[in-house]
């Protein structure tokens, strides 16, 4: 499994706008990615930025929806951030919500 862990600063005042556009807009589009497995939308009680994590069942996946989708979710979320969000990906290592075993290092 795979994560793709985005940090973006908020505008003043737009944590509501922000998380109905999470779930009207931004989830339903990436259920219709292929490899998509779950977003998880983290904002502090300041209001002042996001972390989302998308979590999906292979690197080339995450790879797709970067190259094809991800533009689109920018300009949608341009009204509520500000700047360019802050992209980092990763592999999943251990899941208590997926059954996912650590990988063992040689």
């Amino acid at each position: 499994m795979f994560a793709r862990t985005v940090r973006m600063q908020l505008k003043p005042n737009c944590v509501a706008e922000f998380t109905s556009m999470i779930d009207k807009d931004i989830i339903p589009r990436l259920r219709k990615q292929h490899g998509f497995r779950d977003e998880i939308t983290f904002v502090p009680t300041d209001g002042k930025e996001a972390v989302a994590i998308s979590l999906w069942e292979q690197k080339e996946n995450a790879e797709v929806y970067d190259r094809a989708i991800y533009p689109e979710i920018l300009k949608t979320l341009s009204k509520v951030v500000e700047g360019t969000p802050m992209v980092h990906t990763s592999e999943v290592c251990n899941s208590t919500w997926y059954k996912i075993a650590a990988h063992q290092v040689a």
